[in-house]
Parts: structure tokens; C-alpha cells; sequence
């Protein structure tokens, strides 16, 4: 008997339709599947409900049923006690949820026995060190970790150094610090490096600088990126589009590699190149 944890969707009544159809598909199996307190009310399964801080306790797999945000989520719970992610799609075409629908049932079969592979996938982690000695942290997001102004209408001026060395004052809205798995997320948005997710690094990407230098940075994975608020306007920061604190002058954000590592259930099919060609219209000559 093995242990499923299971997240959803919260807004989509077709991932609730799922994961109905998973929970009751396992039981019958002789599985046992973990739920959310609230998302196993909504499903009248409530004996199967846990607490946030119980949700990785003793899994085998998670499985994720909605988007990218919902993995995202599951991620958030389960990866620093290293239990491998499956992700299904229900709604839009995601980066992360590699599997569909109707392969849900044969996926989680495979996965929990092996026959699947799992993707190492780098995070990152971001504390604060304050002006006045104390000191906020750690977070750690599979995607990015995200320095913003927090006045419209004002850019932020923000500091960099790179593993201890002064690089450049940035003035714009702001600075992300992505993984490779988070390149195709904000960091693409802001015209930053596509990177592949397995690769090893770090990219360091301005959100619409007031400078000539616009360009995305792809760093060592062992790079400490230090960010530093210079001047009156305070910057917040946010882990995978989770607003976590805000910075004031002479505030640092320090962003490295994080210890805990994500794992991701694949088919093994290059899926990766599959969605970047459908995201972007790509197609074979």
C-alpha cells in the first residue's frame, strides 16, 4: 500500500470531477490518500483530510490536479521532504503539468511503481538581512524569487553584488532571480534566458530597467546574489507570486541555491520541448 498526497485546484470544478474519480480509484486499489482539510471536505472525504504541516508526512507521491500554480502549491508542501510530484492538466497548457486527464489513472500506476522517471529540478532560496542587524527568512520557491517596487508609478533602485563583488545599481521595477525551471515563468515574461529545467544555474533578470544594460544573466548555481534597496522607495519580495515581505532602504534580499531539491515526475518524452513549441506556434520543416 503506498501513500498519495493529493492537491487540486480550488476554482475548477473539473479538477474536484478528477480527483474524485483518483481518490476513489486508489482506495478500491488499497492505497491511501491524503488531502488538505478543506479540499477533503469539498470531495465528502473528510477522513482523508490533514493539515498543511502533515501533507508530505510519509507520502510516496503527490499528485497535483489544476496548473502551474497548483503545482506550485504542492511543491510548496511536499519537496523538502523529497516526495516526488506528479502534475495532471486540467485547463490550461502549463510548463509543469505534463500529463493530461484521461493518462491520470495509468500515470499514478506507473509512477508508484517505478516506472517513471523523476526530475531533479534546482530551487531557489531567498532570505533578507535588515538594515537594523534582524533578519527574515528562508523561503524557498521551485520557480523564483522576485524584488519589486511597491509604489505605481516609481521605479525601485536596487543594488546587486554577485558573490561579493559590486555588479551594477539597477533602476526599473524590479529584479528576478529565477531557476531553470522558473525561465518560462516571470523570467520569460520579462524577455529573460529560456533555460532548460534540468539544467544547474541561476538567471538574474531586470523587470523593465530605466538603464541600457537590459540584459538577463545566466550564473553559477552556487552564486550568492545580494539585491540591496537604495533610496525612500520600498521593494517587496515574493516566492513563486507569494508576497512573503518588503524591503526598506538599506534592506538586503540574498538569493541562492537552496539545499532542498524538487522532484517531478516525468513520461520521459521531452515534454519540455513539446510545450515550448506549442506556447510559442513552433513547428517542424
Amino acid at each position: 500500500m503506498s501513500v498519495v498526497s493529493m492537491m487540486l485546484h480550488p476554482d475548477r470544478a473539473e479538477a474536484a470531477e478528477l480527483a474524485a474519480q483518483i481518490v476513489s480509484y486508489l482506495t478500491d486499489s488499497g492505497h491511501s490518500v491524503r488531502l488538505l482539510n478543506k479540499e477533503a471536505v469539498a470531495l465528502n472525504r473528510a477522513e482523508s483530510g490533514c493539515a498543511d504541516d502533515d501533507f508530505a508526512t510519509g507520502a510516496d507521491l503527490a499528485v497535483s490536479i489544476g496548473g502551474d500554480g497548483t503545482m506550485l502549491r504542492t511543491f510548496e508542501l511536499v519537496a523538502s521532504s523529497d516526495v516526488p510530484v506528479l502534475g495532471i492538466n486540467v485547463g490550461h497548457l502549463g510548463y509543469l503539468t505534463e500529463f493530461e486527464a484521461d493518462e491520470a489513472q495509468s500515470a499514478i500506476d506507473l509512477a508508484l511503481s517505478g516506472q517513471l522517471p523523476v526530475e531533479e529540478r534546482l530551487m531557489v532560496q531567498g532570505r533578507i538581512q535588515r538594515s537594523d542587524g534582524g533578519a527574515d527568512g528562508h523561503w524557498i520557491g521551485l520557480n523564483e524569487v522576485v524584488i519589486e517596487k511597491k509604489a505605481q508609478g516609481h521605479t525601485v533602485r536596487l543594488e546587486v553584488t554577485i558573490d561579493g563583488s559590486a555588479f551594477a545599481t539597477y533602476a526599473g521595477d524590479g529584479l528576478i532571480v529565477s531557476t531553470p525551471t522558473g525561465s518560462t515563468a516571470y523570467n520569460l515574461s520579462a524577455r529573460g534566458s529560456i533555460v532548460a529545467p534540468t539544467h544547474s544555474s541561476l538567471q538574474l533578470t531586470p523587470v523593465a530597467p530605466h538603464m541600457l544594460f537590459d540584459r538577463s544573466l545566466v550564473l553559477r548555481p552556487d552564486t550568492e546574489i545580494r539585491i540591496s534597496v537604495v533610496g525612500e522607495r520600498e521593494a517587496n519580495l515574493s516566492i513563486d507570486g507569494r508576497s512573503v515581505a518588503a524591503l526598506s532602504d538599506g534592506d538586503v534580499m540574498i538569493a541562492t541555491r537552496a539545499d532542498t531539491i524538487a522532484r517531478l515526475v516525468t513520461s520521459g518524452t521531452g515534454g519540455f520541448q513539446q510545450v515550448l513549441k506549442q506556447k510559442f506556434g513552433l513547428k517542424d520543416r
